[in-house]
């Protein structure tokens, strides 16, 4: 039993220690990565990890950001997926962070191959090939980590699909059940979404399969096996996918209830604008980056002065410019790297469309290519426009440049089976001459031309906007326009050199591939020699390349995280107010792109991809101009509030907004400014307004005055018991007496039967409302806030965020658990008696 699984052990070995030399010495010492992505996720999460601290219950509700949203997007962590975080750990080997990241990268595609019956050293090259592409690493620099993860879990999925259609039903089942399970917990749907159309073409392959020798019952009996498995995955993880579901149609991401004008072309089914999916699409030029990383320069981060093979070429005259220009010169509004294969990699992808047989080479080619086409994006828009139009989910996503993940699993898979054929058969070299020729020349030949001709392939070295940057320069006689040409063409000239330089590397990588192989095929290497010149080979190349945009500079002290978050003595004067809910606006920084300041107070402002979509629209229409005029006014009277005209601020004192931050003196230097026209917690109004659409309700707040009149959509009206004229005198009051993220409570006090409005942001499903412990129906006001029917006299109102569906939710994957547990005991059970057997 050791001797046979002896080459696995060593495999899985190899995969620990290149993880931990990667990330040396930064692992040992243990540094950490803290990007701004980490940042604002530690910042919008941290009421609702203080709440489990002190209470040991979630909140699904926080108050940190935005005015209020649900936290199944921020912290989406449910007691049903414990026993799945302990067996990702044990997955994982108890692995620090980052090395176990990398670790299960490779890991899962070794299993994939494994399964595919490739040798163990093979599969183990492979595993690196498919780990070490450069968006792998660029992710880790960027701190999308739930991204990553769940890309680590979808080819040992795939590899429970390949083992149910190969017949082994019920361990493909488990199998893919339990990364179903983990790939969905790790909460990145895009990526599992992108990869459901990777998973029907090789179903399409296996189908194909099926019918030409007729056990089309066996493929549809293991269809039913993965259908069942899938369902199990899913509903092991159903508390969050229910609610992000449910809530992101509440979100950006959802269609808008306003009606735009002008503008419809661009609209999609789920509201999302077509300019915002499409904003970062890959240029179709920019694809020859799998090939040659510096196609298009690198990195949006590194300026020109970085590179040492572009300063060769630099003119001393224009030396001071070079700051002020990135080495990327691209179409996207902004990358942190390219998507690089490894150049021997693509050239035995290529040549496995030659030499590889069978359906599953046409499946991972139809693939492959659909991925590159479909992030081209915004630069080929009639089949974006029919993926966005017809296809379900896929305008529930951006970034479609991200779609190239499916190239970097597919490349590397056909890559490893035309390998694989190619040291099995070593007289496939004198057979298949014309092959290796045009996949050498289609790779080798490219690169090539690419260093004596840098520009041949590309659409010139200075994107429009930067030819435009430096015109604008010269008619603000910044720049002499006798120089601006000469400008040009050495921008041309040193970013020429970039893509010259990795051109001739990758030449050279591919070929000491190709040298290697002949040298097999000739009889004088023998086959481990060769895996293991390749292996070093390929290593090299994508662990250098990588190391342009995650290397150990990056990682700073664990303590650089708390100093991210020091508390300022504006924050510490803030917060001596003891009063239970207020919330504060930060002028002094950029207030929708940071959570530092949700870090320490409930913020008007904040950072998410996916804030709710009326409040979105509220800062668009409201919140953002009249920061901007509170400013001014405030600014100008000196910070003494008493002459400031409240009105230009309405809205933010409807939000509560008690205290603004503003900068002082030194650069970092903020003061606070109390804001005493603040509207409280909660209040009755006289008068309700009704509308009938949204436009209607997001327009009347220029015109209102929230403590006195209701805005409230006609919807509402039943919940309201049709008020118009409600009551509300100087005695009449509404206090909040306790607060938790999850739970407010009021004490009220009116002589009429009265309306209240509070500073709360509305969301439709979740919360509980209670008038002295009977039901009671909440509406929404004022385009954001909830709105209540309250009775005369004396009264405790009970809000409280809890989810009906939550726990129904919770019941079904504790259930899905049950019967995952149930299959690997079997598996396991089974597994023992064949080798009694045996």
């Amino acid at each position: 039993m050791i001797k046979k699984i002896l080459p696995d052990l060593i495999a899985v070995l190899a995969f620990v220690l290149i993880s931990f030399a990667y990330f040396f010495p930064a692992d040992m010492e243990g540094r950490i990565l803290f990007q701004h992505d980490t940042a604002a996720g530690a910042g919008a999460g941290q009421e609702a990890k203080e709440y489990y601290e002190q209470t040991g219950e979630r909140t699904r509700w926080t108050n940190s950001l935005f005015g209020g949203m649900p936290t199944y997007q921020i912290a989406p962590s449910y007691d049903s997926t414990v026993p799945l975080q302990w067996t990702q750990k044990i997955y994982q080997l108890f692995l620090p962070t980052y090395v176990n990241l990398t670790f299960i990268l490779m890991l899962g595609f070794y299993i994939l191959l494994r399964v595919f019956g490739i040798p163990a050293w093979l599969a183990g090259l492979g595993g690196i090939m498919w780990a070490f592409s450069s968006y792998f690493f660029i992710l880790i620099s960027a701190g999308h980590i739930w991204k990553f993860i769940t890309l680590a879990y979808i080819p040992p999925t795939i590899a429970g699909i390949v083992l149910a259609y190969r017949g082994r039903l019920l361990a493909g089942g488990i199998l893919t059940a339990f990364f179903i399970a983990l790939q969905i917990m790790s909460n990145h749907v895009q990526m599992s979404y992108y990869f459901l159309f990777v998973i029907l073409f090789i179903a399409g392959a296996y189908f194909e399969d099926a019918w030409r020798n007729k056990t089309l019952p066996g493929f549809f009996k293991a269809s039913a096996v993965l259908l069942v498995a899938a369902l199990i995955g899913v509903a092991a993880n159903l508390s969050n996918l229910y609610h992000t579901y449910t809530y992101s149609k509440e979100t950006m991401r959802g269609k808008s209830e306003l009606v735009q004008t002008g503008n419809a072309a661009k609209q999609t089914s789920s509201g999302l604008d077509r300019d915002y999916i499409t904003n970062w699409s890959y240029g179709i030029g920019e694809t020859w980056t799998l090939l040659v990383p510096n196609f298009k320069g690198g990195s949006s981060a590194a300026p020109l002065s970085q590179s040492e093979t572009a300063m060769e070429k630099a003119n001393p005259m224009y030396g001071s410019l070079y700051n002020s220009f990135p080495q990327y010169f691209g179409s996207q509004p902004w990358t942190a790297g390219p998507v690089y294969v490894g150049a021997f990699v693509l050239f035995l992808f290529v040549l496995g469309c030659f030499i590889v047989k069978g359906p599953l080479k046409w499946a991972l080619l139809g693939a492959t290519f659909f991925s590159i086409v479909l992030a081209w994006g915004k630069n080929f828009m009639p089949l974006t426009d029919f993926f966005i139009d017809y296809i379900p989910m896929y305008n529930k996503f951006r970034a479609v440049s991200s779609i190239l993940v499916i190239a970097e699993f597919t490349i590397p898979l056909l890559a490893i089976f035309a390998l694989k054929r190619v040291l099995e058969e070593p007289g496939i070299w004198k057979t298949n001459k014309k092959a290796f020729g045009i996949s050498f020349a289609l790779t080798a030949g490219v690169a090539l031309l690419l260093v004596i001709a840098p520009g041949s392939l590309g659409s010139g070295f200075v994107p429009a906007q930067e030819a435009q940057m430096l015109q604008n320069a010269v008619d603000q006689q910044m720049i002499p326009a006798n120089e601006l040409s000469g400008i040009l063409a050495n921008l041309a000239e040193m970013r020429g050199a970039l893509v010259s330089a990795d051109a001739l590397r990758s030449f050279i990588i591919i070929g000491i591939g190709c040298a290697l192989l002949w040298l097999h095929s000739a009889g004088k290497l023998r086959r481990s020699l060769t895996i293991a010149g390749i292996t070093a080979l390929c290593l090299a190349d994508m662990w250098t390349v990588n190391k342009r945009y995650l290397h150990d500079d990056q990682f700073v002290p664990r303590s650089i995280r708390t100093e991210t978050f020091t508390k300022t003595k504006t924050d510490e004067l803030i917060l001596q107010d003891k009063a239970p809910d207020y919330r504060v606006l930060n002028f002094a920084t950029d207030a929708f792109n940071e959570n530092n300041t949700s870090y320490w107070h409930k913020n008007i402002g904040g950072y998410h991809a996916a804030k709710l979509r009326r409040y979105q629209e509220l800062i668009e229409r409201h919140i953002s101009p009249e920061m901007q005029a509170a400013y001014q006014a405030i600014a100008a009277a000196g910070g003494e509030m008493d002459s400031v005209d409240a009105s230009k601020f309405r809205v933010l004192n409807m939000l509560n907004t008690k205290y603004f931050i503003f900068p002082a003196g030194q650069q970092g230097q903020t003061v606070p400014v109390l804001n005493p026209y603040a509207n409280g917690n909660a209040w009755f109004v006289k008068n309700v307004q009704y509308v009938n659409n949204a436009n209607e309700e997001i327009d009347a707040l220029k015109t209102i005055l929230p403590t006195e009149t209701a805005v409230v959509d006609a919807r509402f009206k039943d919940v309201l018991k049709g008020t118009a004229e409600a009551y509300k005198d100087s005695l009449s009051s509404i206090r909040l007496t306790s607060y938790e993220p999850n739970r407010l409570v009021y004490e009220t006090d009116n002589a009429g039967d009265g309306i209240a409005v509070f500073s709360e942001i509305y969301y439709p499903d979740g919360w509980q409302v209670t008038i002295d412990g009977q039901p009671a129906g909440l509406g929404r006001a004022d385009y954001v806030l909830r709105t209540l029917y309250v009775p005369a006299g004396k009264h405790t109102i009970e809000m409280r965020f809890d989810p009906k569906s939550l726990h129904v939710t919770e019941s079904i994957a504790y259930g899905a658990l049950a019967l995952l547990v149930i299959g690997v005991a079997a598996v396991v059970l089974i597994a023992r008696k064949k080798a009694a057997q045996d």
